[in-house]
């Protein structure tokens, strides 16, 4: 059992809802990330969503995609990312971490031997946005006997079957893409929202997380209170982005990290959830 499984039993329990915020790894440079990923715990994240650096982001808006071009600029690729994770684990052990990327870095290194590699960095759950679950057996499989949550993303055109399918496979949370679009778009109906949500909720027992569309602390607690999780990464990015890139990050970019979380975290345990 990865650390996702008994966070989402204590916020139950507290009747709280998980804040999972998004940066890409080795964005603006390889040395940012670990200092950043300590400034989102300090803020009050409860999952840490760390994006691999991909050619083709294809689910990622301009934000992101050009987030994934700095990274891969400085040749930061899968391994890299592990790595970074393994120095994260040296002082937090806490604090799930949640791999968002593509497939084919995960081929190229061998399903069996990435899921071994990312448990022992210490990798509680992997979301690959192009896997198919009609052909993520042997994957979620290879994921779960390494102690990892298979995630997988439930898009407002997914049929209950295919839910169902998701949800004889994922563990940990499923991510719900609020939005038709990629990372980053707006419009966000939250009446919408909450009947699409009860509806999965019939066919799937797993935490819902919802991201896509959540830009900021109001947006954020309108959401929570039908979700379980708030996923919010293109507008964290952008705040990243907006800083002159240095060898490392600077003190000011850390705290403006820092409290924008914390903004949102307040956000978040000011609603009174009405979820299910």
């Amino acid at each position: 059992m990865s650390r996702l499984t008994p966070l989402f039993a204590r916020l139950k329990t507290e009747n709280r809802t998980a804040l999972i915020p998004y940066i890409t790894a080795g964005d603006p440079a390889p040395a940012y990330t670990l200092d950043l990923m300590h400034a989102l715990v300090a803020g009050g994240a409860d999952v840490i969503e760390l994006g691999v650096p991909f050619s083709d982001p294809m689910a990622d808006g301009p934000v992101i995609a050009l987030a994934h071009e700095r990274a891969l600029a400085h040749g930061v690729g899968l391994k890299d990312v592990l790595d970074i994770v393994r120095a994260f684990r040296k002082t937090d052990q806490r604090t799930p971490v949640v791999l968002m990327g593509y497939q084919n870095p995960i081929e190229a290194m061998g399903v069996n031997a990435f899921a071994r590699h990312a448990a022992e960095s210490g990798v509680d759950g992997v979301l690959t946005v192009d896997l198919p679950p009609e052909e993520a057996e042997p994957t979620a499989a290879a994921y779960r006997a390494a102690h990892i949550d298979p995630i997988f993303l439930i898009a407002p055109t997914t049929s209950p079957e295919r839910v169902r399918l998701i949800a004889k496979l994922a563990s940990g949370f499923v991510y719900y893409v609020s939005l038709k679009g990629v990372t980053g778009a707006q419009n966000l109906d939250i009446e919408a929202l909450d009947a699409r949500l009860a509806m999965i909720r019939t066919d799937c027992s797993l935490p819902v997380g919802v991201g896509f569309g959540i830009r900021n602390a109001e947006t954020a607690r309108a959401v929570s209170r039908v979700a379980d999780a708030v996923i919010i990464g293109s507008t964290l990015v952008q705040l990243i982005a907006d800083h002159p890139i240095q060898e490392r990050p600077s003190s000011t970019l850390l705290a403006e990290v820092r409290d924008f979380i914390v903004g949102i975290r307040h956000a978040l345990d000011e609603s009174i959830p009405t979820k299910a």
